[in-house]
């Protein structure tokens, strides 16, 4: 007979892999919006994860962006808020730009040249490392189309941008900074 703390660390051990496979089991559904007002300007994200029975929202804004960088910002944060690797993922989206650069293959020929004079180089490495974790595939939505998930992803990134205190878009603030003062004198 197992001493007791040993047949609890296994029954522990047995019920965490069997949650995380029954986790894993879930197709798990990811909805994505961006959105600025003006191009640049405020800009926010908004994400809504489904699997199962489970549901989360997540969202934030930005006080100088663009609506493509929030429109790849949102993707980033979804794949970043799963568990557990190897999930099976589908993500919708209204963003051409997104949906069209993996599901064509573009931005694996834009990784293989270092991104140049490819635009959001920071976010798409972001993406590739949170991609290659997981098998996911997109599907292109139609914006403002009554599909419910969608239109709340675009209500919680609108009112992330609204709200007060943005946070910083460090590396596209930095690279417009860089471009001003490269011209200012």
């Amino acid at each position: 007979m197992f001493p007791r703390y040993k047949y609890t660390n296994i029954l522990t051990k047995y019920l965490l892999l069997h949650r995380k496979n029954e986790y894993m089991s879930h197709n798990i559904t990811i909805y994505t919006d961006g959105a600025a007002s003006g191009n640049p300007g405020p800009g926010g994200y908004g994400v809504v994860l489904m699997a199962g029975p489970h549901r989360k929202e997540l969202s934030e804004g930005f006080r100088r962006t663009t609506n493509n960088r929030m429109e790849l910002l949102a993707v980033i944060i979804g794949l970043a808020a799963l568990r557990f690797e190897g999930s099976n993922v589908t993500i919708y989206s209204d963003s051409k730009y997104v949906v069209d650069a993996v599901e064509k293959g573009w931005v694996f020929g834009w990784e293989k040249t270092g991104f140049k004079k490819k635009k959001n180089p920071d976010l798409w490495r972001q993406f590739l490392a949170l991609y290659r974790k997981h098998r996911v595939k997109f599907i292109w939505v139609k914006g403002h189309a009554n599909i419910p998930e969608n239109e709340r992803c675009d209500q919680l990134a609108v009112a992330a941008y609204k709200a007060p205190n943005l946070q910083i878009d460090e590396y596209y603030e930095a690279e417009q900074n860089s471009d001003e003062q490269l011209f200012s004198e």
